[in-house]
């Protein structure tokens, strides 16, 4: 038996499952870029990622540090309004599902509860969202496009689509999967 089960057994508690498969890398292989991605593309715009699994915030964080943004990460629902607004965000990726309990306050957060929260916010609302998740986007695409979020990708994530879809929503470049307009 691992070292880490045996230590685990004999603390009394069960085991944790190990994370999912899409939780393992948010995002999906790529190609070996010809050249790296110049650290002036994201120009130092801050960023804050929300989600509850401390390998998707480093994942991220690597990614988009890689790319020249400033990133932030929090696993607290609770904490995003007063963290865009800490760090000035210019711009919210935010998973849509928290574990019960996990968003603090007592409250069950979800990506689209905390996009109702920071909307109550005058100096907070026009912050762009980007949300993402480990479920199949077209279950929750109208109910991103009636919260006002910009995109909704599927985890794992194709890592220069999220960075197509940044950049046109920081006013930099084109995006090539806008989210479909409400009919």
């Amino acid at each position: 038996m691992p070292i880490s089960l045996q230590l685990v057994d004999k603390s009394g508690k069960a085991p944790r499952p190990g994370p999912s498969p899409k939780e393992k890398d948010p995002f999906l292989p790529e190609e070996p870029p010809a050249s790296p991605p110049p650290v002036t593309l994201g120009r130092q715009r801050s960023i804050l990622v929300v989600d509850d699994n401390p390998v998707v915030l480093k994942a991220f964080e690597l990614k988009l540090k890689a790319s020249g943004f400033k990133v932030t990460t929090i696993s607290n629902g609770a904490a995003v309004a007063a963290s865009a607004e800490q760090i000035n965000a210019e711009l919210i990726i935010l998973d849509i599902n928290f574990p019960p309990g996990g968003g603090g306050g007592g409250m069950q957060w979800s990506g689209f509860t905390i996009v109702q929260w920071v909307r109550r916010f005058p100096e907070l609302a026009a912050i762009p969202v980007i949300l993402i998740t480990g479920e199949d986007v077209a279950k929750h695409r109208e109910k991103a496009r009636d919260a006002g979020v910009v995109a909704i990708f599927q985890k794992p994530i194709n890592a220069k689509e999220l960075l197509e879809a940044i950049l046109q929503t920081l006013g930099d470049k084109p995006i090539s999967t806008p989210l479909p307009a409400k009919a």
